[in-house]
């Protein structure tokens, strides 16, 4: 284990040169540098921060002066917890949903209508109604969304307050000067901490959560999200480590703003936000991080410090950061077109309730096309605020 902890924290790789972790071990009296150790802080934050989570969403849990937020707002707006239709207890439907198809095709449709002697119709509605069962509603994903607006519009004030009075928000090569000798706030480290926690809580309430199809996609995300800071704080790259989560954090509760709209039916506001939202994204991630961020990282850290491996892999990621920010540049585009020519787009594809029973045509349908998604998604809503939740939620920081 000794020998793989001295390959792993080679100095070689992780620092510029003639710099040793001893130079950093011993700081003047009341200086303090990042050390990796600092980071464990934040799995203790990550459990409160999902505690708070629960007792913000749930409206069975009330504290003192802390009532839960999010559910009373959602039935003000007539959204209401409601348990939808579910499927009739079957073993054999129940077999073939969990170890075979949730989707039936035709062929195991007039199977499984033979061998239960039901209509085809029937059996259709049962998976139908078994797959919504898993699938969240529109009030659970109403108090998700809003959890998320708060953290995300809480943790960016923090975070522009704390940079607004900090020199390297006006003159980035202040992220260089003195590398990496350079003192750890506390303001900054409660940065830091706060948006690692958020993201570990993010890991924890995935498993207690309602399995989504984007399941590992979310867990790969928040598990390079967490290396990613983790990675910055450890090299003490923190500086510019803080301009890029505020860059993000920026546009990010302008989508779940959208969402909320969205959820609550509310379509004009929704698209307004939606726009808001697309503007600063594309501002932020496609103007700001690139001439700001990027600019800092890539040709004035090469002038003041100079190349080191690690410098290398994390202008690297942060490389890898920017082509994602095209591609989702790219697909919001194309919602806010399709929105303009159509009037409408896709929903999200994530986690949309299909088609009730109530809704079918009284004739009789074959084939697998019978159990279509609703034109509308869950509860009537529909627009690009829900097109975009599949396709840019939770790319925040990093």
């Amino acid at each position: 284990m000794a020998a793989l902890s001295a390959w792993f924290w080679n100095e070689r790789f992780w620092l510029p040169h003639n710099v040793t972790w001893a130079d950093l071990a011993d700081p003047a009296p009341g200086v303090e540098y990042p050390k990796a150790g600092h980071l464990f802080s934040a799995l203790p934050l990550a459990l409160g921060i999902f505690a708070l989570r629960i007792i913000f969403e749930r409206a069975h849990i009330s504290i003192r002066s802390l009532r839960c937020v999010a559910s009373p707002c959602a039935r003000s707006l007539l959204i209401h917890p409601g348990v939808g239709r579910r499927a009739h207890p079957n073993a054999v439907l129940e077999k073939v949903f969990t170890s075979i198809t949730k989707s039936p095709d035709s062929r195991h449709l007039d199977g499984l209508s033979k061998q239960l002697d039901w209509e085809v119709r029937k059996v259709q509605r049962w998976f139908r109604n078994r797959r919504n069962q898993d699938k969240p509603s529109t009030h659970t994903k109403f108090c998700e969304s809003m959890w998320r607006f708060t953290f995300y519009l809480c943790i960016f004030t923090y975070g522009l307050r704390f940079l607004w009075q900090t020199p390297w928000m006006w003159d980035t090569r202040h992220c260089w000067y003195g590398y990496p000798y350079q003192v750890m706030t506390p303001g900054l480290y409660y940065y830091y901490v706060t948006e690692l926690a958020f993201y570990w809580s993010l890991m924890f309430s995935q498993f207690t959560d309602i399995k989504r199809k984007d399941f590992m996609i979310m867990f790969i995300h928040h598990l390079a999200t967490i290396g990613l800071i983790s990675f910055s704080y450890v090299n003490n790259m923190t500086r510019v480590g803080s301009l890029v989560m505020c860059v993000h954090d920026a546009s990010d509760f302008l989508l779940e703003l959208a969402k909320l709209a969205n959820y609550a039916k509310y379509q004009r506001l929704c698209d307004f936000l939606f726009i808001v939202f697309s503007v600063a994204f594309f501002i932020t991630r496609l103007v700001i991080y690139p001439i700001w961020v990027l600019n800092s990282t890539m040709f004035e850290s090469w002038a003041i410090v100079g190349p080191y491996p690690s410098w290398w892999l994390f202008n690297f990621l942060l490389l890898v950061l920017q082509v994602l920010h095209i591609i989702w540049s790219y697909l919001i585009a194309r919602i806010a077109v399709k929105a303009v020519l159509r009037g409408k787009v896709c929903n999200d594809v994530r986690s949309d309730i299909e088609s009730s029973s109530e809704n079918e045509p009284d004739t009789p349908t074959d084939g697998p096309k019978a159990y279509s998604h609703s034109p509308k998604g869950e509860n009537g809503t529909n627009g690009h605020c829900a097109a975009a939740k599949a396709r840019v939620q939770n790319h925040s920081s990093w």
